[in-house]
């Protein structure tokens, strides 16, 4: 049996968030290959983006809630493999219909994670100590999904799609781990409180405006990540660049965003508030990723820019959650659903439009147009009260 110390329970759960989203960032690697054999095009792959943010995002607040209410720590074992064996499988189809049923079901195998292990991490945390905790949750997740990129394109310039199922393994192992650490019995904060606030009803948590502003604001920043982390494969690619350059720099783009994230996290609370870090990241982070989608390439400065969309895209994460969790407490597993799943559920609703848009004004142009959420997210921030009266 794994002792269970905080330590301990945030690295097996950073551990599990880093290859929850290493599984869940495939898709972008796997469109150029897909599109051709399948017959996509790029609206028809825009939606394929919007189901799978649907399954992995929108129904994070969902399952949270519930999980604030119910036992649901066993689904932390079978989970990983599930959602790894559904996009593994993913070279064997033949169909438009059981690709799309494939990408669903990985995306709810996100929708369970998430909202679990962010409230495992709460649980397992002294407060004081949640937002340096929450950040290395959050960076185990970013590490994964920037790892994918050129992990996966390695993979397929050396085996076939149907050699997948090879990367189930690790789920499979760290499945293992979990069932035999103690994460199943956290049930408490261990801190020096004697009450733990009780959930308040749904119809409270959709009526608390803080909670709905700050959530549009991160939805909109969303908006713009998702976009670059979807098609920066497939932009560069049709500039001309190989599938290795452009995996090359699509992880360069996420591991800003992992730095970014863990930069933000200690940052929050310690030396600014929560708020100003978001509005902060928003406002520096339109620069570079203006710049980069105006000299889109691999000299210096372009790499640097992109390193530096991803950095301050991220950075707000972190805050967003352990704000959300203030606005919301003891309902830690909607607040994080929220921040984590239904925001970049908005956002990929933004993708579908700028996908849709990128077949009439090209897909240079759509990106270049995603830095307008940014500043729109910083403004919704800005109006967003820091404590929550419910109005």
């Amino acid at each position: 049996m794994i002792p269970s110390t905080p330590r301990i329970n945030t690295l097996l759960l950073s551990a599990g968030h880093m290859l929850n989203d290493f599984y869940c960032n495939f898709l972008p690697i796997l469109l150029p290959i897909i599109m051709p054999k399948l017959g996509l095009s790029l609206t028809l792959s825009g939606l394929l983006v919007m189901v799978m943010s649907i399954t992995s995002n929108l129904l994070q607040p969902v399952f949270g809630y519930f999980m604030d209410r119910h036992n649901w720590h066993k689904v932390l074992v079978p989970v990983l493999p599930f959602g790894a064996a559904c996009i593994c499988t993913i070279g064997f189809v033949e169909s438009k219909a059981l690709l799309f049923l494939l990408i669903a079901l990985t995306g709810l195998s996100v929708s369970l994670f998430h909202p679990l292990g962010s409230t495992l991490v709460e649980k397992s945390v002294a407060a004081k100590n949640l937002a340096g905790s929450m950040s290395y949750y959050i960076a185990g997740g970013n590490f994964g999904f920037a790892f994918a990129p050129i992990a996966l394109v390695a993979f397929t310039e050396t085996q076939p799609l149907t050699a997948l199922p090879w990367l189930i393994l690790p789920s499979l192992l760290l499945a293992w781990i979990f069932s035999i650490s103690k994460l199943s019995t956290i049930s408490t904060r261990p801190t020096k409180s004697t009450a733990i606030p009780k959930p308040p009803k749904l119809t409270a948590l959709l009526a608390n405006r803080a909670v709905i502003k700050l959530n549009l604001s991160m939805g909109l920043r969303c908006w713009t990540h998702t976009s670059v982390a979807t098609f920066l494969p497939l932009l560069l690619i049709h500039a001309g660049y190989s599938s290795l350059n452009s995996g090359l720099l699509l992880t360069l783009f996420l591991v800003g965003c992992t730095a970014g994230g863990l930069v933000g996290g200690w940052t929050g609370g310690r030396y600014l508030s929560h708020k100003r870090v978001i509005i902060a990241s928003l406002l520096l982070g339109t620069l570079p990723t203006y710049y980069f989608f105006t000299h889109a390439g691999t000299n210096l400065l372009a790499l640097i820019a992109l390193f530096f969309s991803g950095f301050f895209l991220l950075a707000p994460q972190p805050s967003s959650i352990v704000w959300a969790h203030s606005l919301m407490p003891g309902n830690a597993g909607m607040a994080s659903g929220m921040m984590v799943g239904l925001s970049f559920g908005l956002g990929s609703i933004g993708t579908a439009l700028t996908a849709w848009m990128a077949d009439f004004i090209g897909l240079f142009t759509a990106l270049l147009l995603t830095t307008i959420p940014m500043l729109l997210s910083a403004l919704v921030a800005f109006i967003t009260p820091l404590k929550s009266n419910g109005k």
